[in-house]
């Protein structure tokens, strides 16, 4: 069946949980299709620092600033993974993952968000039990309704048990590197998106406000043509006249007021954004023929109660920061399948003792699909979607009918000052590499101080059109300015 889709669509959101997102998802964890579903039972537990058990909890609108729960931003790199995992910084080589480190790690993690000044604050009341906390289907109806109207992934594993951006390198280009943290966020390697170029298939990656950050991480999406980016407003438009690229990918809003579900923002407005993007391409004329990706790119800290498996292959020799050899994966996160040749109420999954499905599955199921060889070892042992295609007549039904999008107050508290999101210094930091003519006699010049999340919005949206600009008017770069520019 999947020889009929010709347009694969990826919305990769930040940074949130299976649990915590979709953990309640079905009560009795059976899905009306009688699948197999790991949610919670309710009465899963982590101790605090006394040792104390406390339990997951249902988020729901009674509770202050519900929509930004946990509250604060929780710990997400290497070591607090492991913390998490396994109750350590570091773990053996032969350590058992118990997944009971969650509120003790969050403990620390307020205590140091506290420590950082008032820009990184915990909201009014957060406590480190509100790490247990886990959305109702009630609260995240658009995600929820699809999971429930299509498909659910509940073993859908982020590739790597680290930050944001090796697991968004692993989403592009099947490795990371070796690098296991978000300092590092140009790679060398080919991506996805040149595959694609290489063998003649079509691809568009898609901002939300402005292209996408990720268009700086690889060589091969740094000289693709401009009319392979663009924004939020130019995919729905490509749905509405049934031009959408066989392979389009989605980024979020980056800023601390936008709609990419980081913790701790507002995930009202995450769930407009799943609304809108789920629309676009429904109302459009390419819809039978489309399967849409719904998918985060790692848990962010948040409670899971399932250890990610081990058993990952590593995807080069490239040998990993902190000692760490790619051999386990990292936390669940949301996987929502969309497409009107899916069955209701389905729970994809591969059976017992394969390779579970991690990002390099999308990268798989795009070289199913189009006949394209793999970039690493990880993304040729994934298994692909195409299983999931189960309905030769494709559904008219619309599962979101009557679906209200949630709206969220607003957090119950005053915000000095707005500063630029970690995401949001990254693209900035990536844009101020552009190789803007002009710039002190040299390709690359130093990055104004961005205050505010505003003056990274201006910055990124400047330099970005002043290299469109140039690119436009002006020959590329030699390769004696480009050696100068590293």
């Amino acid at each position: 069946m999947l020889a009929t889709i010709k347009h694969i669509v990826v919305l990769m959101l930040e940074n949130r949980s299976f649990d915590q997102m979709l953990g309640f998802l079905y009560p009795g964890n059976v899905s009306p299709a009688g699948h197999a579903f790991e949610g919670l039972t309710g009465n899963e537990t982590n101790p605090d620092g006394q040792g104390n058990p406390v339990q997951v909890f249902p988020i729901t609108a009674l509770k202050e600033n519900a929509y930004y729960t946990p509250g604060a931003d929780p710990g997400e790199d290497f070591q607090d993974n492991n913390i998490q995992l396994y109750g350590t910084s570091s773990p053996g080589a032969n350590a058992l993952a118990s997944s009971t480190g969650f509120v003790v790690n969050y403990e620390a993690a307020l205590a140091s968000d506290t420590k950082k000044g008032k820009d990184w604050t915990p909201l009014p009341g957060t406590v480190a039990s509100d790490i247990m906390g886990i959305f109702t289907p009630q609260m995240l109806p658009v995600l929820s309704g699809l999971a429930r109207g299509f498909a659910v992934c509940d073993h859908w594993f982020s590739s790597v048990p680290t930050m944001t951006m090796p697991n968004r390198a692993f989403a592009c280009a099947a490795t990371s590197q070796g690098h296991m943290d978000d300092k590092s966020h140009s790679f060398t390697v080919p991506s996805i998106f040149g595959l694609l170029t290489a063998n003649g298939v079509s691809w568009v990656g898609y901002g939300y406000n402005e292209e996408p950050l990720f268009r700086g991480n690889f060589p091969d999406t740094l000289s693709a043509p401009d009319s392979n980016f663009g924004t939020f407003a130019d995919f729905k438009q490509a749905a509405s006249n049934g031009t959408l690229p066989s392979y389009a990918f989605l980024e979020p809003e980056w800023s601390s007021t936008g709609n990419s579900q980081h913790p701790n923002y507002d995930v009202a407005l995450g769930e407009k954004y799943i609304y809108d993007v789920y629309y676009a391409p429904r109302n459009g004329p390419d819809w039978n023929e489309t399967l849409l990706i719904v998918t985060y790119d790692e848990h962010g800290g948040n409670f899971d109660h399932v250890p990610p498996p081990r058993g990952a292959v590593p995807p080069d020799d490239t040998p990993g920061e902190f000692g760490f050899d790619f051999t386990r994966f990292g936390v669940r996160v949301p996987g929502v399948l969309v497409s009107p040749l899916i069955a209701p109420g389905a729970v994809f999954r591969v059976p017992p003792g394969a390779t579970p499905v991690d990002h390099t599955s999308i990268l798989k199921t795009l070289e199913m699909r189009w006949n394209l060889p793999s970039l690493t070892a990880r993304d040729r042992a994934a298994p692909d979607f195409g299983g999931v295609l189960t309905l030769a007549d494709a559904r008219t039904d619309d599962p979101l009918a009557g679906v209200v999008v949630p709206t969220s107050p607003g957090p119950k508290f005053h915000k000095v000052t707005d500063p630029p999101s970690p995401l949001q210094l990254i693209h900035a930091e990536l844009v101020s590499r552009l190789p803007v003519p002009g710039d002190s006699g040299s390709f690359k010049h130093l990055m104004t101080p961005l205050a505010t999340s505003q003056d990274a919005t201006a910055y990124i949206h400047d330099r970005i059109a002043r290299w469109r600009k140039s690119r436009t008017h002006s020959p590329a770069p030699t390769a004696a300015a480009k050696a100068r520019a590293k």
